[in-house]
């Protein structure tokens, strides 16, 4: 019997494009299909396949000696795929690297937004189907509920996901800032650009009331203020819009700028100097930059928002390195924990053995002596500390062996010393 590794066989963003992705991809009844066939192969003991939008990964133990040969047949037959293109674009990983890597696939270190919340869910959901298919025992169990634990400890302790790393998140932020809450505050969003729609959205996830759609197409207005449940207004009438408004997103095509002195700072006046957020999406820029010297008024453009993306991203890479010795800790603990795992039936079997021959000795000699019940008690728990400590020395030693590459050498000379496995 081989020694029992825990595999993985991926492709992901960083090193395949989309539409290789996609054919990869598992979804709905072909995922749970999908499992139960490579859970009958004969090499694969347990299985798991997280299937997103920027990885498609297949977790497995494995004794065979070739692990990853049946499941490169099951891809081949099932996906139509080719050694020479899984070759290409997919990596294949065994114990320690298999562990770390699904411990930063779930901790988001190997996202393409570092830090995005997204992907434990998607672990979760995958851990989940598995599991409720039957496909998965004790070491994907262990392996996916230790993965959960890091990804809780590294969010806790790093603050990994705490800063924005998108345009449209990171003027969601800075208006937190501005304001406190976003709680009852309106927004208004001038044009059609996607980064400024996506900021809307996020903006409404946030706590803002209403949403007001400026646009100079009002078919345009209307449309997009549905599907904000929101109010649609024409260009003509952005003066009356902005003294409604507490944040605006400006996302136009306009050759000159949409925001000015002249129909800015009467807002302003009308609002008694509360705050007013500018976010200006557009190149080239909407908003006037004289607007930056007016009181009450936040002005960011797209560069300012770049540079509040870049900030975080670097914060959250200096986070990721202290994740990583946080991943380390729980990775080195999972490899014992398996390595100590297979000595387990070993030292189980020595114990059976050992406890069989003392029970048989016993019968032997005590039918034969006039001892009391007290007496024969004493006796029976006497030999049963006398094998406890002649077993000590022997196990501890072979538990110790079980972290080392050799273990499999001394595994074999413990079961020809001890007589296991015979009939």
């Amino acid at each position: 019997m081989g020694e029992l590794k825990l595999c993985c066989l991926g492709v992901s963003h960083k090193t395949a494009p989309v539409e290789v992705r996609e054919k990869y991809s598992f979804k709905g009844e072909e995922l749970e299909t999908s499992l139960l066939q490579l859970n009958a192969l004969p090499s694969v003991e347990e299985c798991m396949i997280l299937s997103t939008c920027n990885r498609v990964e297949i977790y497995f133990t494995s004794r065979a000696p070739n692990p990853f040969k049946e499941v490169y047949d099951f891809l081949t037959e099932n996906k139509s795929a080719t050694i020479e293109e899984i070759n290409q674009f997919f990596y294949k990983k065994e114990q320690k690297e298999a562990v770390r890597h699904g411990f930063y696939v779930a901790s988001s270190l190997d996202s393409m937004v570092v830090g995005e919340p997204q992907i434990v869910g998607q672990f979760k959901d995958a851990f989940g189907v598995a599991k409720d298919l039957g496909t998965i025992g004790t070491v994907m169990c262990r392996f996916c509920e230790t993965a959960f634990k890091v990804s809780k400890r590294v969010r806790t302790e790093t603050g990994i996901s705490k800063n924005a790393v998108s345009i449209s998140f990171a003027a969601v932020e800075l208006a937190k800032k501005i304001f406190g809450t976003l709680s009852g505050k309106r927004v208004a969003i001038i044009g059609a650009g996607e980064m400024a729609e996506l900021a809307v959205k996020h903006l409404i996830s946030n706590g803002v009331s209403e949403v007001f759609v400026v646009n100079r197409t009002f078919e345009r207005a209307v449309k997009l203020a549905e599907e904000f449940g929101g109010k649609p207004f024409p260009l003509t009438e952005l003066s009356t819009v902005l003294r409604m408004v507490d944040i605006v997103i400006s996302s136009t095509g306009a050759p000159g700028y949409v925001l000015t002195p002249e129909n800015v700072i009467p807002a302003i006046e009308k609002r008694k100097n509360n705050p007013m957020f500018l976010i200006d999406i557009a190149v080239p820029r909407d908003i006037d930059p004289a607007l930056n010297e007016v009181e009450g008024l936040y002005v960011y453009d797209i560069d300012d928002l770049n540079e509040v993306v870049k900030a975080n991203i670097e914060e959250r890479l200096r986070a990721a390195e202290v994740a990583k010795e946080i991943i380390e800790e729980y990775v080195n603990r999972f490899i014992k924990w398996l390595r100590e795992l297979e000595i387990a039936p070993l030292i189980a079997e020595l114990k059976e053995k050992a406890e069989a021959i003392r029970k048989a000795e016993l019968q032997k000699r005590l039918s034969k002596l006039n001892l009391t019940p007290e007496q024969a008690q004493e006796i029976d728990n006497l030999t049963r500390i006398i094998i406890n400590k002649l077993l000590h020395e022997p196990i501890t030693s072979v538990k110790k062996k079980a972290a080392e590459e050799e273990r499999h050498q001394v595994v074999q000379i413990f079961r020809e010393i001890f007589g296991l496995g015979k009939e």
